[in-house]
C-alpha cells in the first residue's frame, strides 16, 4: 500500500504541542508522509495528559493524535537540542510549530535561520492571534480563539451565555486549515512554478473560525447588524430544529425548503398544511417560526425514534438523530464507510477511533499504529537517519537533551 499513498517521500517534523499544529502533521501523517514527532523529555506533549506512574501517558487523545507519528524526545531549549533539530530540518520537507510567536527566534530557529538551512523546507507556523499584528505575543487557546473569531457569541440559547462546542472546534479547523496550507505550499514548490522553494504559512488560531463565521461580516457591514443567539433555529429555513421522541432520543428535522415542507406535511398526517397560505411559502413560515417549531415538537414527542426515522426517510424528509460515542459504534453506515478504525496496539491489545478523512478512493490514507510510546523511534531516527553512534546518544541521554 505504502506506494499509493499521495504524501509518500514527504517528511515532517513536528515540534508542535497539543492539538492545532500536531493536528496539522497528523492529516499529513494519515496520507502516508513520515512524521517524526519531537517531544521533551520525561513527559512529552501536554496531550499525553497526566504522566502515570511516573511514566509518560498515552492519553485517548494522544493514542489518536499521536497516530502514524514517529516520537523522539529532545529538549528544544538547550543549544545541544537545537543543534539536533536542525540536523533534522535539514532532511525534512515540513516543519509545523505551534510555539507563541518569538520562541523559536530566541531559540535560534526563527524562519530566517531554517530557511537558509534547508530552502526546501515548508514551516507551517500556527500561533494564537499569528506571527504579526499587535495581538501576536498573547497566548491563544482554543475557547480564546472561538471568542474572539466571532464564532462562540451566537452560539447558544438567547437568555444564556455564549457556549463553546463540545470539541476543540478551533484547534481542529485551524490544523485542517494548516494542513490543507502545507500542501498549498508544497504544490507549488514541487509542481507549479516554485522552483523547489519553501515557504513560510502563518496561521492564527482564530483565523478557521473567524473563515466559517460565513455571511456574518457581510450583514454587519452591510445592516450594522450583530448575529444573536437563536438557540437551533435558522432564521431563514422553517420548518427546521431539534426535538424529543417519545423514548428520549433527540432528533434533528431540517424541511424549510418549498419542496420539502409538504413532505413533512404528509408523514406528520396533515397533508392539507402544505397547501394553507399560512404555511405555502418559506416568507409565510419563518412569520410563524415558533409556532412551527411547537407543531413538529409535539409531533415528534408522540413518537419513538424507530417509528419517525423509516417515515422521514421514507418521505425523502432531511432528518437524523443526534448520536452519543454509542449510537456510532452501532450505526451500520459509519462501519460500511470505515469510519471507525481498529487499530492494534501492544500494550493494549486494541484502539478503536475514528478512522482517515477526507476519503480518497484511489489512494486512501493509513494508521500504522496509535500514537507511541514516548522516544518509541529515538534510535530509528537518531542512529538510522542522523547517524548518531550509540555511545553518543547515550551521553545526550545523561545529559537530558535526548
Amino acid at each position: 500500500m505504502t506506494e499509493n499513498l499521495p504524501l509518500s517521500g514527504i517528511r515532517v517534523i513536528d515540534i508542535g504541542t497539543l492539538i492545532a499544529g500536531p493536528f496539522c502533521a497528523t492529516m499529513l501523517g494519515d496520507f502516508g508522509a513520515e512524521v517524526i514527532k519531537v517531544e521533551q523529555p520525561g513527559r512529552g506533549d501536554a496531550l499525553r495528559g497526566s504522566p502515570v506512574n511516573g511514566k509518560a501517558n498515552r492519553s485517548g487523545n494522544w493514542l489518536v493524535e499521536g497516530r502514524n507519528k514517529k516520537s523522539v524526545t529532545l529538549n528544544l531549549r538547550v543549544p545541544e537540542g537545537q543543534a539536533i533539530l536542525k540536523e533534522l530540518i535539514a532532511t525534512a520537507d515540513v516543519l509545523v510549530e505551534n510555539f507563541t510567536p518569538g520562541t523559536l527566534e530566541k531559540w535560534g530557529l526563527g524562519w530566517d535561520v531554517v530557511h537558509a538551512l534547508n530552502p526546501k523546507l515548508i514551516m507551517t507556523r500556527v500561533s494564537g492571534y499569528g506571527q504579526v499584528g499587535p495581538y501576536s505575543k498573547r497566548s491563544g487557546y482554543d475557547r480564546i480563539a472561538l471568542g474572539f473569531s466571532g464564532y462562540m457569541y451566537p452560539t447558544g440559547f438567547p437568555d444564556r451565555i455564549p457556549v463553546r462546542p463540545a470539541f476543540a472546534t478551533a484547534d481542529y479547523n485551524t490544523g485542517t486549515f494548516a494542513a490543507l496550507a502545507t500542501m498549498f505550499a508544497l504544490y507549488h514548490r514541487d509542481a507549479n512554478g516554485g522552483n523547489g522553494e519553501g515557504q513560510l504559512i502563518d496561521q492564527g488560531l482564530y483565523e478557521a473560525p473567524f473563515r466559517i463565521t460565513a455571511d456574518m461580516m457581510v450583514d454587519y457591514f452591510r445592516n450594522g447588524t450583530n448575529r444573536e443567539r437563536i438557540s437551533n433555529r435558522n432564521p431563514t429555513f422553517t420548518p427546521a430544529g431539534t426535538f424529543l421522541t417519545k423514548d428520549g432520543r433527540y432528533v434533528q428535522i431540517a424541511a424549510g425548503g418549498d419542496g420539502v415542507w409538504p413532505r413533512l406535511a404528509k408523514a406528520m398526517g396533515q397533508p392539507e398544511l402544505a397547501d394553507d397560505p399560512r404555511y405555502k411559502t418559506a416568507a409565510e413560515r419563518n412569520k410563524r417560526a415558533d409556532e412551527m417549531e411547537q407543531m413538529c415538537e409535539d409531533w415528534v414527542a408522540s413518537l419513538n425514534f424507530d417509528e419517525i426515522e423509516p417515515l422521514l426517510v421514507g418521505l425523502n424528509v432531511p432528518f437524523g438523530g443526534i448520536y452519543r460515542a454509542e449510537d456510532i459504534a452501532r450505526d451500520p453506515h459509519f462501519a460500511a464507510r470505515e469510519n471507525i478504525a481498529h487499530v492494534p496496539d501492544a500494550e493494549l491489545g486494541e484502539v478503536v477511533m475514528p478512522g482517515i478523512s477526507p476519503r480518497l478512493v484511489g489512494t486512501p490514507g493509513r494508521i500504522t499504529h496509535a500514537g507511541p510510546e514516548i522516544g518509541a523511534h529515538n534510535l530509528e531516527i537518531y542512529s538510522g537517519l542522523l547517524g548518531k553512534t550509540e555511545a553518543e546518544l547515550s551521553e545526550l541521554a545523561k545529559a537530558g537533551v535526548v
